[in-house]
Order: C-alpha cells, then sequence, then structure tokens
C-alpha cells in the first residue's frame, strides 16, 4: 500500500450517519480519480456495548440516551432519509425498528479485512440493517452476508464460536483513548481528522491537499 492516502473509518453498522459521511467520502474520491490510490480500513466503535440481547425500540432508546422525543425522532428520521437519498442510499425507517448489538458485525469486518471485502461487507451490513430491516445482531443475517460477498461462512461462524472479543475490544479501547466518543470519525494518514459526516467539498480539499 506505500504510497496510497491511508483512511481509517471508526464507526458502528447501526449509526446513520456514518452511511452519509461514507457515501460523501465515496464520491469525493471518485470525483477526484482517487480510487487507485485510497486504503480505506473500518475501526470498530460500539454505540451501545451494554444493550441486551434483544435490543431496544429504536424510539424509546432515543429518548432514553438523547432525551428526544417522538416528534424529534421522526424529524430526524425524515432528514436522515432525505440525506440518504441525495447519497444514493435508502433508509427504510419504521415503527417496530431496534437498536442492536455489534460485537459480532465488527468482529466479521476484522475477518473480511484479511480478504479485501471489508468495506463491501460494510456496506451489506449497512444495508441490512437501514434498508431490509434486517437485525444486524442476529449470526443467520451476519452469515448470509458473508456469504453473499463470497467469504466462507463456516471460517466466518468459527471465529465467532471461537470469541473473538477481547482482540475488538482491545481495539475499540485504542481509539477512545484518542478521545475518540463518537462516529463517524475519519482519520487521513493518521494525521488529519475529521468528526461526523462532512460535507463532500470538506473531504475533497483533505484528499487534494494529501495528494498536491
Amino acid at each position: 500500500m506505500s504510497g496510497k492516502i491511508k483512511i481509517d473509518i471508526v464507526s458502528d453498522v447501526v449509526c446513520p450517519w456514518c452511511v452519509i459521511g461514507y457515501k460523501r467520502l465515496e464520491r469525493a474520491i471518485s470525483d477526484l480519480k482517487l480510487e487507485e490510490k485510497i486504503q480505506i480500513q473500518w475501526k470498530p466503535f460500539e454505540l451501545n456495548p451494554n444493550i441486551s440481547k434483544d435490543g431496544e425500540n429504536i424510539t424509546k432508546h432515543l429518548n432514553r440516551k438523547y432525551g428526544m422525543s417522538v416528534d424529534d425522532v421522526e424529524n430526524f428520521q425524515s432528514n436522515m432519509t432525505k440525506m440518504g437519498k441525495e447519497e444514493g442510499f435508502k433508509f427504510d425507517h419504521f415503527t417496530e425498528m431496534k437498536i442492536v448489538n455489534t460485537r459480532d458485525a465488527h468482529i466479521l469486518l476484522d475477518f473480511a479485512k484479511e480478504y479485501g471485502k471489508q468495506t463491501e461487507l460494510k456496506m451489506r451490513l449497512f444495508e441490512s440493517f437501514f434498508t431490509e430491516r434486517k437485525d444486524v445482531s442476529n449470526r443467520i443475517i451476519l452469515l448470509d452476508a458473508i456469504k453473499e460477498i463470497g467469504l466462507d461462512e463456516e471460517k466466518a461462524l468459527l471465529i465467532l464460536e471461537n470469541d473473538a472479543n477481547l482482540e475488538i475490544q482491545k481495539e475499540e479501547e485504542y481509539w477512545k483513548s484518542l478521545g475518540i466518543k463518537g462516529v463517524p470519525t475519519i482519520m487521513f494518514n493518521d494525521a488529519v481528522t475529521l468528526n461526523g459526516a462532512q460535507s463532500i467539498d470538506t473531504y475533497k480539499k483533505i484528499l487534494e491537499n494529501l495528494t498536491s
């Protein structure tokens, strides 16, 4: 990967802003024709590491965690749907939607990295959760995603059953130790850090500075 721009994206698969941020970054990279000069790696961050196995209704969750009213949640979801459409991504929010545990998803994203399919799996999981109303804490759903991107389900299941939690936890703690408290956080060449979903022009300026 010598000479490439290294981009680390700290994110969670149930984070809508992570979808928007990545899609805008992707457009910036495409507009500048830098696809062959970019190395992207997704780094784990669990927004709700202690959430119960059954998950939590998203409206109740946003009320409990951020104090958002029902109207606030509906307005937020409507805004995300609009921004997603602008970036070519479909958000399909629904009344029974739940926030779920994402530890296994991060374990499998680390597995996919070994085969150069991490971004493909990340987008598949974003789509599963936000577009297809699927539970990305369910191992059947996760292994279906693994199969869909052409990786070995049995190997993936073996990793999950052998419990790779510790390594993922260590990596999450590392990013938190750098002061990262929210996602997406995008780091360029370990030097430039952007928090939240930025505009396409902002990403372009960073990339142009790094390639000039």
